[in-house]
């Protein structure tokens, strides 16, 4: 570094680099003999130093506090010279020692090493690290070996000082292998590491896990009779605890003669928690105890933390409990991740009962752990049980009394939650009270809310919902249209769902593809074709490209409305085929269009042909589907069994069953069903038998339907005992008879002639909460009748007054009457 008159700018960059942490003097400006400052010397002498101090520089301060004498070091005649000679060495150059006069004997480096050294006490402050940063003392440039010994030959104190510090500084940046050469570089001057650098040393291994490497220079640096700081040794307990070695690091504090304070027991403590040794930690707890150490606070959130990090919520339970009853109490940041532990655990209840700890802590919950306990309960897939949303509740009622307001997206799926255990009302209620604290609802939030209550059949309250939300200044998009069209298509009011329809595209908001087949199916169903094709040409000429969904929900529709040909090609004009006529309509996009059906569309195609006994054709498509990659589902093979059955060729419907399960499809109660119905039909009662006694085994539990034709084919071939032990069973399988069960059960036993069981079973329904139908009546009136029990009859057919008067009356008296 050069100080002369020719490089001043040198001077001013070396300045603002060190800013104020250096001061003149410790740069090495000190005043002269006979107190003549630098920047006071005589410049017409040769020997003055010309131009080495700038008076214009702003850290220079006062003059006054330059040459006050209490403040300023004054050189001796001998460093005089040195200063001099190493200065007039300096090269012109800024930073360049290559040229150098013959006069000196120390280069500019090296005194202001010199000098910077021997100006702090310790050797270790922020001003020497902050000068070899300046130095490039790193590890890709240390100080070169000519200026080390330089400064021995100066100053042999002041190149340990400098070694030293060097090994430091490397350690306290990580760098452990620079550090290793710096130490031989000191051993090899003949120096040895002070106290200082072997604790910085120690560190320095710690924090790379050499563990080994730090035992190695502890003894060495015990040889030598140095000690390590309370910080080191804290740390390397730490991490031999870290590692399961904590009986060595009760051993290396005997060693060291420390006595174990809180600090040194808090840290292995934390070790001991990283290393998943929780039996261990509380033993060292206890210990602390047994020593008159104490505990702190810091001590308790460790041992804490260390448990909640390894899930070991149970263990969390009892050191908060510990820390409440000391009065150590964790911050709100560890309540609220105790929280969030024991919601993700599914321990709600415990969850929120740390909000009364927590107020008994002194901390007030607010809106980040009553969104975190909120969220945990309806942030799921699964709606919580009634239970837990109760709790979510409690929590919630608590949250708007201090006054605090959940985030959108927990809003958002509390309203869906308490959609799904059907508290509709309370929904609603949650997005008005949001709104009511400040809180600003989105678009994105509405239309959820909209889809849950249109998902649960409150249309009435969506579209109270959706009303709120224009009148607010949201502007619904063409995802809030869709569910409210599709809702109102799913409940059969096209009317309605096509004025949506139309407000959306007066307000500029495009339908989608969805929008536009959700309304096209709809029509279709209702058998209003023009309609539909109407809406598809619209669709086309909107640019808006039907997809797979679209043309499935065509061909569908097509089948519902008895055209299965039109429907066929369709099918055929998707898959390729352009020599398909009359359905050119649907398919301008492109005279390439090629959409490749789905399950879905083969399911549908499927239908149609069953339900117009076409179950042949219907069976070629299922190989098709096969051939083509596409692996049928349960809908598909339950519709070609059903038309099988129903056309009455059971035996193919029991060759669809064979592969069906082959394919890895269970049957289903539908299957099963079409099965049964039409085994009864034949009166093969044995297989029907059969076939329900493997839907129990298969755990298909036979539905009320089920039962009843079971109930009522065995009634109808005189078997009425076994019909009736059926009920029972039925009864205690959890599958309640109906009315329609009542009467084919009382039925047969009138037709067996058993009438007394027959009004015996007519009197349990009412007493079981099922009322007799006009059916009822008439079926066991009619067998009362024919067994001449007339005032039984009669007295019926004045219970049957009261509910089914006149309408069925007449015929019924004119029935006694001709008894009579």
């Amino acid at each position: 570094m050069i100080l002369m008159r020719d490089n001043e700018d040198h001077l001013d960059w070396l300045v603002v680099q060190l800013g104020t942490q250096f001061s003149i003097k410790d740069l090495g400006y000190h005043r002269l003999p006979n107190g003549l400052s630098l920047s006071q010397a005589n410049t017409s002498s040769p020997n003055n130093l010309d131009g080495l101090v700038n008076p214009e520089l702003d850290f220079l301060g006062n003059e006054s506090d330059i040459l006050d004498n209490s403040r300023v070091k004054y050189f001796s005649a001998e460093e005089f010279a040195i200063l001099r000679d190493s200065l007039s060495n300096s090269g012109a150059d800024c930073g360049s020692s290559e040229r150098s006069f013959e006069l000196g004997n120390i280069s500019n480096d090296a005194f202001l090493i010199l000098n910077i050294i021997r100006s702090n006490r310790d050797g270790f402050g922020t001003k020497p690290i902050k000068f070899l940063d300046l130095l490039g003392c790193d590890e890709n440039e240390k100080i070169l070996e000519y200026i080390l010994r330089e400064i021995k030959d100066d100053d042999k104190v002041v190149l340990g000082k400098l070694l030293n510090l060097l090994i430091r500084k490397y350690c306290h940046s990580g760098l452990w292998n620079v550090a290793l050469e710096e130490l031989g570089r000191l051993k090899d001057f003949g120096y040895k590491p002070s106290k200082a650098t072997y604790n910085a040393l120690v560190q320095v291994f710690l924090e790379a896990d050499k563990l080994d490497t730090a035992y190695l220079v502890h003894k060495e640096m015990s040889d030598l009779g140095f000690k390590m700081d309370g910080y080191t040794l804290g740390c390397f307990t730490h991490c031999l605890c870290k590692v399961g070695r904590w009986r060595e690091a009760l051993d290396l504090i005997e060693m060291e003669e420390f006595v174990p304070n809180t600090v040194i027991y808090t840290k292995m403590i934390s070790g001991l928690c990283e290393a998943s040794l929780f039996e261990e930690a509380m033993d060292f707890l206890n210990r602390m105890h047994s020593v008159s150490c104490i505990p702190n606070v810091v001590t308790y959130r460790i041992l804490l933390c260390g448990c909640l990090n390894k899930r070991k919520l149970g263990r969390c339970k009892r050191i908060l409990s510990m820390m409440i009853t000391k009065g150590c109490y964790p911050s709100p940041n560890i309540f609220n991740s105790l929280v969030h532990a024991y919601c993700r655990s599914g321990d709600y209840t415990y969850a929120y009962k740390l909000f009364k700890k927590m107020e008994e802590c002194g901390c007030q919950p607010g809106y980040v752990v009553y969104n975190i306990l909120i969220g945990g309960i309806c942030g799921n897939e699964e709606l919580p049980s009634l239970d837990v949303l109760e709790l979510a509740e409690k929590a919630y009622s608590e949250m708007l009394e201090a006054g605090v307001v959940l985030n959108k997206i927990n809003v958002s799926n509390f309203a869906r939650c308490l959609c799904g255990a059907g508290r509709f009302e309370k929904a609603y209620n949650v997005i008005r009270e949001m709104m009511s604290k400040g809180f600003l609802l989105d678009i994105s939030t509405y239309t959820k809310v909209i889809g849950f209550l249109c998902n649960a059949s409150k249309v009435d309250k969506a579209f109270l919902l959706f009303q709120e939300m224009k009148r607010n200044g949201i502007i619904p998009d063409v995802y809030t249209y869709t569910i409210l069209i599709d809702t109102f298509c799913k409940a059969g009011l096209i009317q309605q769902a096509r004025s949506w329809f139309d407000e959306m595209a007066r307000d500029g908001c495009a339908p989608n593809v969805v929008t536009y087949t959700c309304l096209i199916h709809t029509y279709l169903k209702a058998r209003k074709v023009s309609n539909a094709n109407e809406l598809f040409e619209s669709m086309l000429s909107e640019g808006c490209i039907p997809n797979v969904v679209t043309f499935t929900a065509l061909i569908d529709g097509h089948c519902k409305v008895g055209e299965l040909e039109k429907a066929c090609q369709i099918y055929a004009r998707m898959r390729g085929n352009e020599k398909v006529p009359d359905v050119d309509l649907y398919f301008r996009v492109s005279s390439s269009y090629i959409i490749e059906p789905n399950v879905v569309t083969y399911g549908a195609l499927v239908d149609g042909f069953c339900k117009a006994h076409k179950v042949e054709k219907a069976r070629n498509l299922l190989d098709a589907m096969s051939t083509e990659g596409c692996e049928s589902n349960h809908i598909v093979y339950d519709a070609l069994i059903d038309g099988f059955c129903k056309v009455g060729k059971l035996d193919e419907a029991q060759e669809v069953y064979a592969k069906m399960s082959e394919c890895g499809h269970s049957p289903n109660i539908y299957t099963y069903g079409s099965l049964i119905d039409k085994l009864l039909k034949d009166k093969r009662l044995d297989l029907a038998l059969k076939v329900l006694s493997k839907m129990l085994e298969n755990s298909c539990p036979p539905n009320v339907i089920i039962y009843t034709e079971m109930i009522d084919g065995l009634c109808k071939v005189g078997k009425t005992d076994e019909a009736f032990k059926l009920m029972l069973m039925m009864e205690e399988k959890g599958c309640h008879p109906n009315v329609v069960t009542y009467t084919a059960m009382i039925d047969g036993f009138g037709k067996a002639g058993k009438l007394d069981k027959c009004l015996e079973l007519l009197r349990q329904m009412g007493a079981k909460g099922c009322a007799p139908n006009y059916v009822t009546y008439r079926v066991v009136i009619n067998h009362c009748c024919a067994a001449g029990l007339l005032d039984e009859a009669q007295q019926l057919l004045e219970e049957m007054k009261q509910t089914y008067w006149p309408k069925h009356m007449a015929s019924y008296r004119k029935v006694l009457e001709s008894f009579n």
